[in-house]
C-alpha cells in the first residue's frame, strides 16, 4: 500500500510545510494533561487543559514556529516528607498545538484547575488578483 501524501495530489501547490506540521504534531501527542478544544465563536477557539496541582508560576505557554507550546513543571517540595502512597504524580509534560496562518493567541486564564487558552483567527479577506497575459 502507497502511502498518500499531499505531494500526491498535482493540484496542492505548496503545503508540504503543512505536510511536515502535521508529521510534527501526530509524534509528540501523548495523553498527559488531558485537554479539551472548543469553538467559542465563528473566529475563536479555547483550549483547556487540566493542570490540578501546577500554579501559574509552573506553566510556560510560547508561540514557536506556528505552534503554541505549554509546558508545565513543578517544584519538588516532597523534602522531608513521608508518602505512604503517592499517587498523585508530579511529573513534567509539553503540549504542542500547530497554529494556522491568521490564528493569533490571546489570554491565558487559570480557574479550579484549569488552564484556558483563548485562540482568535482573523477574518478570511476574498482577495481576487487578475493576472495579464502577454503576447509570447
Amino acid at each position: 500500500m502507497t502511502k498518500m501524501t499531499l505531494a500526491s495530489y498535482p493540484h496542492m501547490l505548496g503545503f508540504e510545510q503543512l505536510e511536515r506540521l502535521l508529521e510534527r504534531t501526530a509524534k509528540g501527542s501523548e495523553g498527559y494533561p488531558p485537554f479539551n478544544i472548543e469553538q467559542t465563536s465563528d473566529y475563536s477557539y479555547r483550549i483547556t487543559l487540566a493542570v490540578a496541582g501546577f500554579a501559574e508560576s509552573d506553566l510556560s505557554i510560547t508561540v514557536e514556529d506556528r505552534q503554541l507550546v505549554i509546558r508545565g513543571r513543578q517544584s519538588d517540595d516532597t523534602e522531608g516528607r513521608v508518602f505512604l502512597h503517592r499517587g498523585i504524580a508530579g511529573r513534567q509534560f509539553q503540549r504542542s498545538f500547530v497554529l494556522a496562518d491568521g490564528v493569533d493567541v490571546g489570554e491565558a486564564v487559570m480557574e479550579n484547575g484549569l488552564l484556558h487558552v483563548d485562540l482568535t483567527r482573523s477574518k478570511p479577506e476574498t482577495i481576487v488578483q487578475t493576472i495579464n497575459i502577454r503576447k509570447g
